[in-house]
């Protein structure tokens, strides 16, 4: 059953990209594809530079984490985005590799309007797993607290959240969870409602006024603390090519990698290769 389940996925994204590849007015560019949160942490500024420099610009589209890996694997788009690994084993994703290019962290958010400011590791996972269900047990209102996750547990946030805090990627959260599609309508809706908390990227967290981040273990999520290594959730962010890529991809890679775009990345607060357990 498993078998025949994931070779329908396989053949259903070969159709896909059948029907769906680029138009021939894309053939001179490239096309770019994932997590919002890489398109967020340096993808927009980094191709902005590029088709400055080079005069060959890069369509950036979203799709999510698991889009800009397996897209990639069949030929639909030309590099991807992903804020997750590969995962092992996996059929849609062994044709492609992932390139590190910078770093990034997940955040507990909450309502900027909570007064709590700091978490421990088990208290959040306790809130994930529906064995703390009020503020009041961790210092805050006597309010139910409202957890809000990710849609897929493959996505980039749901799959390194269950990885790094339980060391289990399948790992079951509590059934009353409120579920959103991507990591912008988690966002949005903490940042409406008070008593809601949810994990999710600082680099697309960040840009967002209404939320604040609890200090996780007494430690903030500054780029310093990031860039340390201090931080607890600290993950990479990768660029996804094909296992030959074609040379306007590799060109590509070549300058995300270089000093120049390690220090597009950087400006934008984004935690760069060199960076990362580096001197601040």
């Amino acid at each position: 059953m498993v078998a025949n389940k994931k070779i329908f996925l396989i053949l259903l994204f070969f159709l896909l990209s059948i029907f769906f590849s680029p138009s021939p007015g894309y053939s001179k560019n490239l096309i770019w594809g994932g997590c919002g949160i890489t398109k967020k942490a340096f993808m927009a500024e980094l191709s902005k530079a590029y088709e400055k420099k080079t005069g060959i610009k890069i369509h950036l589209k979203g799709g999510g984490a698991t889009y800009g890996i397996r897209a990639v694997g069949i030929g639909r788009i030309d590099i991807g985005g992903s804020c997750r690994h590969k995962i092992k084993g996996d059929l849609l994703e062994r044709n492609t590799r992932l390139i590190p290019v910078a770093w990034d962290a997940l955040v507990v958010i909450v309502n900027k309007k909570n007064r709590l400011t700091n978490i421990t590791t088990k208290q959040l996972k306790d809130i994930l797993l529906g064995k703390i269900t009020n503020w009041k047990q961790i210092g805050g209102r006597d309010r139910p607290i409202k957890v809000v996750i990710r849609k897929s547990k493959i996505s980039g946030v749901s799959y390194m959240l269950r990885e790094m805090v339980f060391g289990d990627a399948n790992k079951d959260f509590r059934p009353d969870a409120i579920i959103k599609k991507s990591s912008g309508p988690v966002e949005k809706y903490v940042e409406k409602h008070l008593d809601a908390i949810a994990v999710s990227g600082i680099s697309s967290a960040r840009k967002r006024k209404g939320l604040k981040f609890l200090n996780l273990n007494g430690l903030a999520p500054t780029k310093k603390n990031i860039g340390t290594g201090k931080y607890p959730l600290v993950r990479p962010l990768y660029l996804t090519v094909a296992l030959r890529p074609s040379k306007m991809v590799r060109d590509f890679i070549k300058f995300a990698l270089s000093d120049e775009g390690q220090a597009i990345i950087s400006k934008q607060g984004t935690v760069n290769l060199k960076e990362k357990y580096g001197t601040h």
